[in-house]
């Protein structure tokens, strides 16, 4: 079945919609790689309470994705459904990006509760921005293919972004800190956050809607009241593991105090009455649900979405866990904090090319099949990390002749880590590409089997897997180094911790991988089922005079 011309995009259009990324990145990446080390460092909180900060913000934002994706959906415009709110978000987002990045002169309560307040703001200004720029993916072609080139040029967009925050803001922060990191940081935050809103409206300009279908267009209000009632069965257990988290993460001074054995007990049955109130709202009869309800059946009855949800979060854990140490692995373990930037700057303009070549590759051998072999071989070069000495010395002889520059063994161990991360980078850029673009084939199974398309409550599960997944990466990271009795500002303790540092740039987050392609093997949307279901939609869109191109 060859597929529409109509339906190809133009190299400006996915180049414009690869900014809206590179926007959304600054922030996203920023955070993921700063902002950890700043609250523990710069701003003083303690890495157990920035743990915990890092898991209840992401946890509790991932409701919002819901919401917003709902929203979105709903949403009319003479530019859209999605379009608008890439361009309305983008202010509020910088400016929260700037706040998140202060240090205010308060006492150490007022830092953490600034620090709650600010970071709150910064991930609902990005749901807001993201959840539809995301959606915009899956109306701008109907093309399951073309959508795969296309979530490649977003993310060239996502790590060129990651290349600008994350390889020059140690820099930035020196320069415009002058030995103060507080100043350095947000005067950094200003200039990205000023870019962030200059590449949002190129997004807008450049891109077009063209997928419409029968949503149903309910009263928003009204199907957000329904949404409310069933808010509980995320709520509650959202409430149930953060505090399991808390339990487990609590210093022995904290004012509450609770047990993790009696927390841990709890939890496990706040999720199974949770699943059994689920199996209840899934067998209720169509006649019976509001249209918000039967959105949220299709999503949970929907395997190949469950799964791609389980693999997005998984990778999340693998990519995020590598990122969120980075930063403390340079500056502590290796001693050059200035070495962390370039090594971003490296595995993001290796991911640049992954990410431009993983359309074609995936057409070539198989969305699935790519994805095997990304975590397969990204997770075994990861956990080469774990075997480069200190010292340099290895338990084989190595011919380093040819290399420029190794007159010494931190030298040969800088080479090796750039090495083996760069190569394990390549494979691992696949992984977001392969993901996003398997919602939208997730969003097609669904119109198909159910004759209803939510196209933004859909490409949430991308933003809400981000959020939670980069939330337990980066508490995971914080709790390994709290459990190694790390405090950013004694020296003593940070030595000590530096052996949990070379754990998480290695064999913690390659667990994740290996866990990933065990859902990969029962995955059942291959390239030729999805040509029959783009097939069968592209009839019945004709047949019912809905425009797809």
């Amino acid at each position: 079945m060859n597929e529409p011309s109509q339906h190809k995009l133009s190299i400006l259009e996915k180049s414009g919609y690869a900014m809206g990324d590179a926007a959304a990145n600054l922030v996203w990446r920023g955070a993921l790689a700063y902002l950890a080390i700043f609250y523990t460092d710069t701003l003083g909180i303690s890495a157990a309470a920035a743990a915990l900060l890092l898991l209840l913000v992401r946890l509790s934002d991932g409701m919002t994705d819901i919401v917003m994706g709902m929203v979105a959906d709903r949403t009319q415009s003479r530019h859209g459904r999605f379009r608008p709110w890439i361009l309305w978000s983008a202010p509020v987002l910088g400016l929260f990006m700037v706040l998140a990045f202060t240090a205010p002169d308060l006492s150490p309560g007022m830092k953490l509760a600034w620090a709650y307040f600010t970071y709150i703001g910064l991930t609902l200004a990005y749901t807001v921005n993201n959840v539809p720029y995301s959606a915009l993916m899956g109306v701008m072609t109907p093309s399951h293919n073309e959508r795969s080139v296309l979530s490649g040029y977003r993310f060239a967009g996502a790590f060129l972004g990651g290349i600008l925050v994350m390889g020059f803001t140690p820099m930035m922060v020196e320069y415009f800190g002058q030995g103060d990191s507080a100043q350095g940081y947000q005067r950094t935050m200003y200039v990205f956050a000023a870019l962030l809103v200059t590449l949002c409206v190129i997004t807008f300009v450049t891109t077009r809607e063209r997928v419409e279908s029968a949503v149903n267009q309910a009263s928003l209000g009204k199907e957000l009241k329904d949404l409310a009632f069933n808010l509980p069965l995320i709520i509650v257990p959202l409430m149930a593991i953060s505090a399991f988290f808390y339990a487990v993460t609590q210093e022995p001074d904290a004012r509450y105090q609770l047990d993790p054995i009696i927390t841990g007990i709890v939890s496990l049955l706040v999720l199974a009455a949770t699943g059994y109130f689920v199996r209840r709202l899934i067998r209720m009869p169509e006649s019976a649900t509001t249209p918000s309800q039967r959105d949220l059946i299709d999503l949970l009855t929907n395997k190949p979405w469950l799964m791609v949800l389980g693999l997005g979060f998984l990778t999340m854990l693998f990519n995020g866990i590598k990122y969120g140490v980075i930063a403390y692995y340079f500056t502590h373990y290796v001693g050059d904090a200035a070495l962390a930037g370039i090594y971003f700057m490296v595995l993001l303009a290796v991911s640049i090319v992954a990410a431009l070549v993983a359309g074609y590759l995936g057409r070539l051998l198989g969305k699935k099949t790519l994805f095997i072999i990304s975590l397969a071989v990204s997770g075994a070069l990861t956990c080469g990390l774990f075997y480069l000495p200190p010292d340099g010395y290895w338990m084989f002889t190595v011919n380093v002749a040819w290399i420029p520059l190794l007159e010494g063994s931190l030298e040969m161990r800088i080479y090796w880590v750039y090495v083996l991360g760069g190569a394990a980078e390549f494979f691992a850029a696949f992984m977001p590409v392969l993901t996003f673009s398997m919602l939208g084939d997730t969003a097609d199974y669904s119109e198909w089997k159910h004759g209803r398309r939510a196209t933004g409550l859909f490409y949430s599960a991308g933003t809400f897997i981000q959020k939670t997944g980069g939330g337990f990466a980066g508490a995971l990271v914080l709790v390994v180094l709290a459990g190694y009795g790390y405090v950013g500002t004694d020296p003593e303790t940070i030595k000590a911790a530096t052996a949990g540092m070379v754990h998480l740039m290695s064999w913690i987050p390659a667990l994740f991988a290996f866990l990933a392609i065990l859902l990969l093997v029962v995955y059942p949307l291959n390239a030729e089922r999805m040509n029959q279901i783009e097939y069968e939609l592209r009839q019945r869109r004709r047949d019912a005079g809905v425009s797809d191109s």
